[in-house]
């Protein structure tokens, strides 16, 4: 069921050992470049023709008003309502805490600051179909609402009788989403970046999603603000001989039943570990009302990598460099500090990453892929600018002036060099 790798004794590059590889790249780059550029040119048509060709649904309009929002609030189960409630407080207590302070900084008479601006539109993606995820609501229009975004919009596939679940509306409500539009896909995506005659286009794009979300948002970055590469979901595990192999096989049949193309790890330096889970898994996956895209996901994405010891086990991991990653072994507290390449880390045997999902606080848009090298998970500065502030007189201008005309012309740029010299030499 795990694909087993054995790296115990390697001297080779472990990144390049444990690479994922996904054949399909290309084809999928080239159909979402087709989708993205239908969508620049025929905007509200080729959304339109698009959602009934992917979602199966033909729409006469795309956006639902408050009154469905309210509408969904209202209806829910109150331990639903509680519990959206409970996350979304949660995730607004962790969000408010990022808040950062304007810098200010004098030096040689200039007077140096920055404001801290909020965009004034930011789109969240929230990914549908295979299931709900009003959650996914939360923790993206949780955290534009604390950066102080003027207008919330929210895109979310309908179902094949153009409706969207009940529970991510209420999600919306609660999040005081501004406008939800039933528009799923890369297609989503193009639209939010380009906008439509339905559609006004917004400054950052946020939010988890496909293969083909994915993608699209790789793709127009620079057109519009992206988060991160937030694609099918991946978790790895480090696990000993004390790590009970239920709560192992729990938490990666969990990352695994989102469905194909996302990875659950195993990395362990003790081979019975393997077995036992394993063992665990197939007995949790026989109830699994999602059995079959959990089965597909650990058929592609399931592996089993050998180490050496612990400290093997983290240079495994930072070379893949998931997106959720699990310390369940003994002394687990003490690989932290050695954690270089993860988006979120979950410390012990009681710290599933399924907490993360949902009510630690934490935001669960990370990024995939081995992008956790250089990318962080979503946060309250994705939904905001720092813009410069430069001050200062006279005096200090005739003192720092003579560095920068000396600058000026080492680089050739004259009328750089004339811009200050006219200023320095008036009397």
């Amino acid at each position: 069921m795990l694909t087993r790798i054995d790296v115990r004794g390697a001297r080779t590059d472990l990144r390049s050992a444990l690479r994922r590889t996904s054949p399909s790249t290309d084809d999928i780059a080239a159909v979402v470049r087709d989708l993205i550029e239908s969508v620049r040119v025929d905007g509200d048509a080729a959304v339109r023709d698009l959602t009934e060709r992917f979602d199966g649904c033909r729409l006469d309009q795309f956006a639902l008003s408050r009154a469905d929002l309210d509408a969904a609030l209202a209806g829910i189960d109150p331990d639903v309502r509680a519990a959206l409630e409970f996350a979304r407080d949660q995730i607004l207590a962790w969000h408010e805490a990022q808040r950062e302070r304007e810098a200010k900084h004098e030096r040689a008479g200039v007077e140096v600051r920055e404001l801290i601006v909020p965009v004034d539109r930011a789109g969240c993606y929230v990914p549908g179909g295979r299931a709900s995820y009003p959650s996914s609501v939360l923790m993206t229009a949780v955290p534009a609402r604390v950066a102080g975004v003027t207008e919330v919009v929210v895109c979310v596939p309908a179902d094949k009788h153009g409706n969207v679940a009940p529970v991510t509306l209420a999600a919306a409500a609660l999040a005081g989403v501004d406008e939800v539009y039933r528009v799923g896909g890369a297609q989503a995506i193009a639209a939010l970046a380009y906008g439509t005659e339905s559609i006004r286009p917004v400054d950052v794009v946020v939010g988890p999603g496909n293969a083909y979300v994915a993608e699209a948002k790789r793709q127009l970055a620079g057109v519009v603000g992206i988060d991160s590469i937030a694609g099918s979901s991946e978790l790895a595990v480090v696990a000993d001989e004390t790590s009970d192999p239920v709560y192992v096989a729990a938490d990666l049949l969990a990352q695994a039943e989102h469905g194909p193309g996302g990875a659950a790890i195993l990395v362990t330096w003790v081979p019975q570990v393997v077995e036992a889970v394993e063992t665990a898994l197939d007995v949790l996956l026989t109830s699994s009302p999602r059995r079959d895209d959990a089965a597909a996901t650990l058929s592609t994405g399931g592996q089993a990598i050998l180490v050496d010891g612990p400290e093997q086990a983290i240079d495994a991991t930072n070379a893949i460099a998931p997106e959720h990653l699990q310390l369940m072994c003994a002394d687990a507290g003490v690989l932290v500090p050695l954690v270089r390449h993860a988006a979120a880390v979950f410390v012990g045997p009681y710290a599933s990453a399924v907490v993360g999902d949902y009510v630690a606080g934490v935001n669960h848009v990370l990024p995939t892929g081995g992008t956790a090298r250089y990318a962080s998970a979503l946060r309250v500065a994705d939904f905001q600018k720092h813009v410069h502030v430069v001050t200062l007189g006279r005096d200090a201008l005739r003192h720092v002036a003579p560095y920068a005309i000396v600058l000026a012309e080492a680089e050739g740029l004259d009328a750089h060099a004339q811009a200050l010299r006219l200023r320095v030499e008036e009397q």
